[in-house]
């Protein structure tokens, strides 16, 4: 793989049902409420959108989806901007931890190309940095996503 290819992965268990949380994984206009590192959505039509990311690198990410896939076990995008490439989410029923079948499974899977001149330059001395940075992006999604899921606690 080429300095300024990146493939980056992530899993996660939520105790929701799969249909559960593929409506929250389509809503894409919705991300930034759950997902801390979206700083920004605009729709930009039925399969398209604009998308603001900020990690912990003083650097906003703009980048351009496209929807490829809305199906019930895989939600995929194209990206386009200073990146290159797709995003998916796979979803699997999972029995969770409680025992019950009420689980998901859920893996992201980014596979991209710097184009962007700072972030190919950036790629050949300091991609420990950008992965851990997307390692960081993924460990908010999966603490937002936690919490968006959190049932509500009762009030004593």
């Amino acid at each position: 793989m080429a300095a300024v290819d990146y493939v980056f992965e992530h899993a996660m268990v939520l105790p929701v049902r799969p249909a559960a949380v593929h409506a929250v994984l389509v809503d894409l206009e919705h991300f930034g409420d759950w997902w801390p590192q979206v700083r920004a959505v605009a729709k930009l039509g039925e399969d398209d959108a604009l998308v603001v990311c900020r990690s912990l690198l003083p650097y906003d990410l703009e980048l351009h989806l496209h929807a490829e896939s809305r199906a019930a076990d895989l939600l995929r995008v194209a990206i386009d901007g200073p990146i290159r490439g797709y995003a998916q989410w796979r979803l699997t029923a999972e029995r969770t931890a409680w025992g019950d079948d009420g689980g998901t499974r859920l893996e992201f899977e980014q596979r991209v190309h710097a184009v962007a001149r700072v972030i190919r330059l950036t790629s050949y001395v300091a991609k420990p940095v950008l992965r851990a940075n997307h390692a960081w992006m993924m460990r908010g999604a999966q603490r937002g996503l936690l919490e968006r899921f959190r049932p509500a606690s009762p009030r004593g």
